[in-house]
């Protein structure tokens, strides 16, 4: 690996080409980078943006594309687009980005490292021979890193899919990160499928042999990618529903039950409260039943609030409201 004399722009020489690795880019980075290549002063400035929508601008000397893949953050629990910026050429593939994208950084080390045991920067590996080559290897790295990150996803939907079921317990924050993380994904996923696409059409010039077949091959590969993601994206919206239906029958019961038990009372609290009044009532203080004991005036009460809780009992019953 050479260095460019900037700590974060590094090349690795293929012999007929080289990659220029800009790891967390700074102005100066770029305007070194600018110096050495004939780049359109817009792209290098979309070089720094990080608001950018994936897209291909086509040039007489070059391509300049930007991609977004994921990266999962443990602590909020999904993924956030990064964007790398490419620019393809004949002679060189330079690629520009904040230094997140795991699958890069692996890629380019793999090919620096070689070239240092070897004793030399010159790396010769058939499917490399040429820009777009090591273009198609290093967008099938990101897209397989993807499908890893779709593994977990799936895995996931699968582990909470018993707890969504079960009507005592909550499965609702669960559904929600999981939700949020296969949406984010999916708007990462469909612009990158259709800039694959169109890389198709527009690599070739750069490459002295048939390259079509690869870039063919890579966006099958996001297709079959975003498929996956439209059927977790439908069996989260079947947990999204199913767990809320549940939610609601369970507290519909709860309700029936409390408006059950204070239905019931109801007898009781009328007769609580006028026998709790200051006024003459049969079997009152001043004047108690006794054909039954000293207690004859409760046992009365009681039976009289009973007679209508029971009469109630069987009418919910016969309505089925119970």
């Amino acid at each position: 690996m050479e260095s460019s004399g900037l700590a974060s722009l590094n090349r690795v020489d293929f012999g007929t080409f080289v990659w220029i690795n800009v790891d967390s880019p700074s102005s100066d980075d770029l305007s070194h980078l600018s110096k050495l290549y004939p780049f359109h002063p817009l792209d290098i400035e979309d070089c720094l943006s990080k608001t950018q929508l994936p897209k291909i601008d086509e040039y007489p000397e070059y391509l300049f594309i930007i991609l977004h893949f994921p990266r999962f953050r443990k602590e909020k629990k999904y993924s956030i687009p990064e964007q790398v910026s490419i620019f393809l050429g004949k002679d060189f593939l330079v690629t520009v980005h904040t230094g997140e994208i795991k699958p890069i950084k692996r890629l380019f080390q793999s090919f620096a490292n070689s070239g240092e045991s070897n004793g030399q920067c010159i790396i010769i590996e058939s499917s490399c021979s040429s820009p777009p080559l090591l273009l198609y290897k290093l967008i099938h790295s990101c897209a397989e890193n993807l499908m890893l990150m779709l593994g977990k996803v799936m895995f996931s939907i699968e582990q909470i899919e018993e707890k969504v079921f079960d009507e005592k317990m909550d499965a609702v924050r669960e559904v929600a990160e999981l939700r949020h993380n296969v949406a984010n994904l999916r708007r990462i996923v469909f612009p990158l499928g259709r800039v694959v696409h169109d890389l198709e059409k527009k690599v070739q010039r750069f490459a002295e042999r048939n390259v079509n077949l690869y870039f063919s091959d890579l966006s099958d590969y996001i297709d079959k990618t975003w498929a996956i993601l439209e059927e977790c994206k439908e069996t989260t919206e079947i947990y999204k529903d199913s767990d809320f239906i549940i939610s609601s029958d369970r507290t519909n019961k709860i309700l029936t039950l409390l408006t059950i038990m204070f239905t019931f009372s109801i007898p009781f609290s009328v007769l609580g409260t006028l026998y709790g009044m200051n006024v003459h009532l049969p079997g009152g203080v001043e004047k108690p039943w006794t054909f039954l004991g000293a207690y004859t005036t409760f046992f009365v009460i009681l039976v009289i609030a009973l007679v209508p809780v029971m009469l109630m009992y069987v009418t919910f019953r016969k309505l089925r409201w119970r």
